[in-house]
């Protein structure tokens, strides 16, 4: 077989994962291929306006890209040309027929399937790096394999990505998962694998499994970082009801070295493109398999996300005077987290709809995710978009901190104040700021559990 690799999608997992790929593997041709013309022009744009942001990306981009990285949008080329390919593809929550709001929507997946099955000339190696429910492979292959002129050998490597680290999360990885088939076939495939990420991961920490433990693997470990950060949420409303600081509380807690610190920190709920997904896939396996009490556990870890929004709202109420309609509520920050503008599944997104529907008149700010802000609240009225934020908070009666960029912390708060209506509210969602500072500027200030 020989060495070029090509990734079929070029989105959030493909073009940074390929890049590090090509940077670590410099004898190595990689390609990533993707259908959307106007997104593999972005990747190839000679100013590196990248079609996604991630910090340190532009740098290994610029020192790979014409080298031995390289973007297409010709799949039959790159199909042909590499004998080991990535699935990278998008598989969002199906929104339609049986599974729907649960199960994954694997259309794109089959129809890549079929794709490489067409246009391949000798043996591949299939590598699933999307996300996908237990035993896809299974499918994937008897698709490939069926009356086939070739042997198609399918392998499950997750990402285990955060977005606003996944340079670093690929560059310094806590551990590389490739599950395949326990046979003669399935094991020098992985073997092939292994050789990729061997350029420069330490062998202890590339995992290997039979390729179902690796899907389920995935689905696992976000559906434990979800219930983590929904079980912080839920003593956060029991902090606020009792006088207790979440903060300490999670401070102390996480000092068990059982449990840890990370993934402890209460704030307006998770987002992205993952965490929902990967649990309402997790729910909607338990319940095919009969195991319905394991998956309304998982659902609650949902619902108790979307309650964290609501109450968010909530307290904005109450604390107005039970009245929201006509007030100015500037949001700083629409991305789901910071250092990203991905804004998919963004507690902002649904906060800023709650405030809709009690007829607020909303000033969004963002560093990065007002392109998509604009994209994402297009059905809605008195909706106003700044990149200044003094700008946004100029006559609103609060402020209410959903992503909790670096930059916040560093505002003119002073003037901020200056510039806003009496009384001033700050909530500040993501426990970010100086409480102290702000209350002795004179801003009533709201926090997450305190």
């Amino acid at each position: 077989m020989n060495k070029n690799i090509v990734c079929i999608g070029a989105g959030y997992i493909g073009g940074p994962t390929m890049a590090v790929i090509a940077k670590m593997n410099p004898d190595r041709k990689v390609m990533v291929v993707d259908v959307n013309a106007e997104r593999v022009a972005a990747w190839n744009s000679p100013d590196y306006a990248l079609p996604i942001y991630e910090p340190g990306l532009v740098d290994v981009v610029k020192e790979t890209r014409g080298k031995n990285l390289f973007f297409t949008t010709d799949i039959e080329g790159a199909v042909k040309e590499c004998d080991t390919i990535f699935v990278g593809v998008n598989t969002p929550t199906k929104m339609f027929g049986r599974g729907a709001g649960r199960a994954s929507d694997l259309q794109f997946w089959e129809a890549t399937a079929r794709e490489i099955k067409a246009y391949a000339n000798r043996d591949k190696i299939v590598i699933e790096k999307s996300t996908l429910p237990v035993r896809t492979a299974a499918a994937m292959e008897a698709i490939l394999n069926d009356h086939a002129t070739h042997r198609f050998t399918v392998l499950s490597n997750p990402e285990f990505l955060a977005e606003g680290t996944a340079i670093n999360d690929l560059l310094e990885p806590d551990r590389v998962l490739i599950g395949g088939p326990q046979d003669e076939n399935g094991l020098a495939a992985i073997a092939e694998a292994m050789e990729i990420y061997a350029a420069w991961v330490p062998r202890e920490k590339i995992l290997t499994t039979n390729v179902w433990s690796a899907e389920l693997t995935k689905l696992a470990a976000n559906a434990f970082l979800a219930q983590r950060v929904s079980s912080i949420n839920a003593i956060a409303g029991l902090c606020e009801a009792t006088g207790a600081d979440v903060d300490e509380v999670a401070r102390v807690i996480g000092a068990d070295r059982r449990i840890g610190p990370k993934f402890l920190k209460a704030g307006p709920g998770f987002g992205g493109s993952c965490f929902k997904k990967d649990v309402l896939n997790l729910v909607y396996l338990c319940e095919s398999f009969s195991l319905h009490t394991a998956a309304e556990y998982w659902s609650g870890v949902i619902k108790m996300n979307e309650h964290q929004q609501e109450r968010i709202v909530s307290r904005l109420f109450k604390e107005m005077f039970n009245t929201l309609a006509n007030r100015k509520i500037a949001l700083f920050g629409f991305a789901f987290k910071a250092d990203t503008g991905d804004t998919r599944e963004t507690p902002s997104g649904r906060v800023a709809r709650l405030l809709a529907e009690e007829h607020v008149r909303l000033a969004i700010t963002d560093p990065k995710a007002l392109p998509n802000a604009r994209r994402d609240l297009a059905d809605l009225d008195n909706v106003e978009y700044f990149d200044d934020e003094y700008e946004a908070a100029k006559d609103a009666d609060a402020v209410v901190v959903m992503t909790d960029w670096k930059s916040y912390p560093k505002l003119d708060w002073e003037k901020i104040y200056d510039l806003m209506r009496k009384p001033s509210l700050v909530f500040d969602t993501r426990n970010c700021l100086d409480r102290k500072r702000l209350a002795a500027i004179g801003f009533k200030v709201l926090n997450i559990g305190k």
